[in-house]
């Protein structure tokens, strides 16, 4: 026994059998959450676009943003791979407001969210973020309220040249730049102009 433990291959093949049952244990534990995580995955997607219809803050609950998702808000139309979904917000029969997906690159990654407007599209009813990987503290802090409460309300009736959101202080910039994240305040921008540019054109072209 003592000779079976001092060979090369003892350390090999007790490596290989607890690789193999750490594998089986992660693989089982994956598939016995699977279907919490996607539920989980769900609800937070919901809250962000009740967020954006600003119909959401940190003091509804779980199931209060589930049936107030199911009630009010609807799909209408989402992309072929199925990744970026356009909601609109219900009042009745009617669609008083749409989050439209955006997406871009960012400073050390790819920017997601949702940019909410509402139906006759002169006003902005807020912003949210999906997924960033900028840099906490600096660029990062796009995901933080101060920042995000700027576009709440925000009017874009006279904005021209598909340029609705302008960092200030350039000529009629209507938000304020994160301090110190120059480039990331300027790519989130852009990104928001051009895809609501062309939601705002798809939606008027099948007028």
């Amino acid at each position: 026994m003592k000779k079976e433990k001092q060979s090369i291959a003892y350390p090999v093949i007790f490596l290989s059998v607890l690789t193999l049952v750490y594998i089986f244990v992660l693989a089982g534990l994956d598939f016995m959450t699977k279907d919490v995580v996607a539920q989980n995955q769900a609800l937070e997607l919901e809250k962000k676009i009740l967020y954006v219809f600003n119909l959401q803050d940190d003091y509804t609950t779980d199931d209060e943003a589930r049936a107030l998702f199911s009630e009010r808000v609807t799909t209408v139309s989402e992309t072929v791979d199925g990744e970026a979904k356009t909601y609109a917000l219900l009042d009745g029969d009617k669609e008083i407001a749409y989050a439209v997906p955006f997406a871009g690159p960012g400073l050390w990654g790819s920017i997601t969210g949702y940019l909410g407007v509402n139906s006759d599209f002169t006003t902005l009813t807020g912003i949210e973020f999906i997924t960033q990987s900028e840099t906490p503290g600096l660029g990062g802090r796009i995901a933080e309220e101060a920042y995000k409460a700027q576009y709440r309300g925000l009017d874009i009736s006279a904005a021209s040249d598909k340029l609705f959101v302008i960092n200030r202080p350039a000529p009629g910039g209507n938000i304020d730049a994160i301090t110190g994240a120059t480039q990331t305040s300027k790519f989130v921008v852009n990104m928001v102009n051009d895809d609501l540019d062309t939601f705002l054109k798809e939606v008027r072209h099948g007028e």
